[in-house]
This record gives structure tokens, C-alpha cells and sequence, in this order.
């Protein structure tokens, strides 16, 4: 396992899970439509290679994961089409249940013996994000070893992700492994010329992890609305596009360690410009020097494209994050798909750090072209930044 781990944790490969009940943290906070199906089941396959492997070793897994933002019970938000699209997945019954904890949940374990069964939304009860010992201790009743395999929520320290491992043996499931060896890869070994595309709405967001970058990385190239600030803090106008102004001195600061590292970093050439934010604004292309002052950028424009994707051609490495634009609007989404479709295509190992990079590839069919799609957005992006995860610093060391 990468040396992201200090020391380094245990997985499930190393318990013996035979005749055991093992409560797994999923991450299943998945897109449902108007009528309660699942959408985009990217996640639940994410965790079916630790779920069948308890299976096959003769134990039982018990499920629990969160599901949208709700403050107490919500009857959209609850788990039976999560459960319904597993057991479709699987091809094999999943018993759902309507609480997380307590005598009938366990009984009802119990009256299932070696089934799948999933507990109903952690997030419908208040013990869980304030990590409450109550709460916490009333889901490790429920079973004997503890496995977490939700890489998106490790990031959080809430009662299915830490306050768990107090009272149980706990370690890491395959999926948890997986996403923390290949971006633990990008922090020590990149094969080179390592190129980071950076995106999204603001470089506030992104700071600490450009900071990081500019220790290991070739060339970042940006894009999104957080290219802005930086090309503001470079002393050109940028219309009426979208500045996070008290970012001014620490993108100064980091500017001026990528020349001191010899780390390119490149903004864009060219931009897509509207007259307002709308997706039938008027729009046209115009060099990054001439945007005028009503007018914002909303997308790369193609001359970016040529000079990024010839940058990437060349790449060994690639991690990107964050759109290139509001790709979710047609007039503006040619960056973002150009972008995606010359990462795809390249020969180099592609690493996408998820959230609505994971989104946009979805929407212009690439996803099965890339390397590695991370399932966690922001703990991603936390790890890349040299942050430690709680919830996997809770785990057992190994």
C-alpha cells in the first residue's frame, strides 16, 4: 500500500470474517429520480467487490450509508431504491429496513442469517453527524468487525465513520484501498511529464491541493471559474467574470513558488463570453486580454483547447479536476468536453478526482476511458492535499 498511510492500515484482507456479522460503511448516497429510481449506480458497483468478498469468506454484510442532506426523516430520502438496485446488481435478495439500530434491527438480523441487509439512511438521525457515543455504539451492537468502504465520507467524522471503530475491530474495505493507493501514487511516484487540470468555480477550493501539486507536478493547467483570480492576480481584466478577491495574495504566493519550481502553470488563452449568466445568453470567443468589462467568461475557448490537449498528448500522468466551464449548459460545454475527450485519448495513466469532473464525463459518455474515477470529491481533494482522513486514521494499523 502507498506510503499515504503512516503508518499503515489494515484491510479485510487481513481479518477473518467466517460466521462474523460485518457492519460496512457504503458510501450509496446516490442521483434518484422523480419517481425514487437510482440513476447512476457508480457507487453501489463501487462497493460490490468488498460486499461479495464478505459474502464469499461466510460472513454477513450489514450496510449503512447516508443519502442526500435530509434533518430528520425524509420518506423521499429513504434507502428501499438503494436496496432494490442493489439486490438488481447483485441478483440476490437485500433486506432493507426502516431503522438503523435497536432490539428490531437486530432481530431482524438475526431472522436473516447470512443475507445482505441494508440500514435505513444514517443521516435521518441527529447521533450521526455529531458522532454522538450513543449513536455510535447502537450500530457496532449490530455486528462483530466493522469495514469502511466509503472513501467519500472519510473526510467526515461522524459516528458511521470514527466513532464506530471505538468498540469494534475496524478496518479498510477494497474499494477504501483502492482509491487511497492510486492517489497515494500521485503524491510520491507519478510516471512523467505529470500534468493536473484544475477546474471548477472557485480557486479557494483548490489552494491547498495547487499547493501540493507544485511539489511533484510538471505543468497545471486551469481553467473553470477559479482561472479568474489567477488571471487577475497576473494583472489583466476579466470582465465581469466570476474573482474571489481576498484570494489575491495567496495565489501571488503560489504563483510565485511554481517559478520558483519550475512548475508551468497555465491560464487560458481564449474564453467562451456571455453578456449575462444564462444558458441563452449571448455569447462569442475572444482572446483572455480582450474581455470587456460586462462581459464573463463562462467556458475555455478553442484556441485553450488546441494549447491544453497538445500539453496533455505529451502527459505520463494526468489528474484532473473540476469542468473547464458551465458544461451543463450547451453553449457552454465545449471546453469541458474537448478537454475530457483529449484526456481520454491519451496515452498517459488518467486520474480523475470526481465530484462534477465525475458528472461531465458522465454526461459526454467518456467515464469507461478513464484509469481511475474517485468516488470522493472532496476527500480526494483533502488527501492530494496532505491531509490527513479521520475516518481512516481511525482504522486498526496494520
Amino acid at each position: 500500500m502507498s506510503q499515504v498511510l503512516t503508518p499503515p492500515k489494515k484491510t479485510i484482507r487481513d481479518i477473518d470474517v467466517d460466521g462474523k456479522k460485518v457492519l460496512v460503511r457504503v458510501d450509496f448516497n446516490v442521483p434518484l429520480d422523480t419517481e425514487r429510481n437510482v440513476v447512476d449506480d457508480t457507487r453501489i458497483l463501487g462497493a460490490l467487490p468488498t460486499i461479495e468478498y464478505i459474502l464469499e469468506h461466510g460472513g454477513q454484510p450489514i450496510l449503512m450509508s447516508h443519502l442526500g442532506r435530509p434533518k430528520g426523516v425524509v420518506e423521499s430520502l429513504r434507502m428501499a431504491p438503494v436496496g432494490k438496485r442493489l439486490a438488481e446488481l447483485m441478483g440476490r435478495q437485500v433486506v432493507t429496513l426502516k431503522d438503523c439500530c435497536g432490539p428490531a434491527v437486530k432481530e431482524a438480523i438475526e431472522q436473516n442469517p447470512g443475507a445482505v441487509v441494508l440500514l435505513e439512511n444514517l443521516r435521518f438521525y441527529p447521533g450521526e453527524k455529531e458522532n454522538l457515543l450513543d449513536f455510535s455504539k447502537q450500530l457496532a451492537d449490530l455486528a462483530d468487525v466493522y469495514v469502511n468502504d466509503a472513501f467519500g465520507t472519510s473526510h467526515r467524522a461522524h459516528s458511521s465513520t470514527v466513532g464506530v471503530t471505538a468498540y469494534m475491530p475496524s478496518v479498510m474495505g477494497l474499494l477504501m484501498e483502492k482509491e487511497l493507493e492510486t492517489l497515494g501514487n500521485l503524491l510520491e511516484e507519478p510516471e512523467r511529464p505529470f500534468v493536473v487540470v484544475l477546474g471548477g468555480n472557485k480557486v479557494s477550493d483548490k489552494l491547498g491541493v495547487i499547493d501540493s501539486f507544485l511539489e511533484m507536478a510538471d505543468c497545471i493547467l486551469t481553467g473553470g471559474g477559479m482561472c479568474f483570480t489567477i488571471i487577475k492576480s497576473m494583472g489583466l481584466e476579466i470582465g465581469n467574470s466570476v474573482v474571489e478577491e481576498d484570494q489575491q495574495p495567496q495565489v501571488a504566493t503560489a504563483l510565485k513558488k511554481a517559478r520558483r519550481k519550475g512548475v508551468r502553470v497555465m491560464v487560458p488563452a481564449d474564453f467562451v463570453v456571455a453578456d449575462r449568466f444564462d444558458k441563452n445568453a449571448n455569447h462569442k470567443v475572444v482572446p483572455t486580454e480582450a474581455i470587456s468589462q460586462d462581459w464573463m467568461g463562462l467556458d475555455i475557448g478553442p484556441a485553450t483547447v488546441e494549447k491544453y490537449c497538445s500539453v496533455l498528448n505529451d502527459a505520463a500522468t494526468i489528474f484532473w479536476n473540476g469542468p473547464m466551464g458551465v458544461f451543463e449548459w450547451p453553449a457552454f460545454e465545449n471546453g469541458t468536453r474537448s478537454i475530457a475527450g483529449c484526456i481520454a485519448a491519451a496515452r498517459a495513466t488518467t486520474v480523475v478526482g470526481g465530484g462534477d469532473s465525475d458528472a461531465a464525463l458522465r454526461q459526454f459518455g467518456l467515464e469507461d476511458r478513464m484509469d481511475f474515477i474517485s468516488t470522493g470529491g472532496g476527500a480526494a481533494m483533502r488527501l492530494l492535499e496532505g491531509k490527513k482522513l479521520p475516518a481512516v486514521e481511525a482504522l486498526a494499523d496494520r
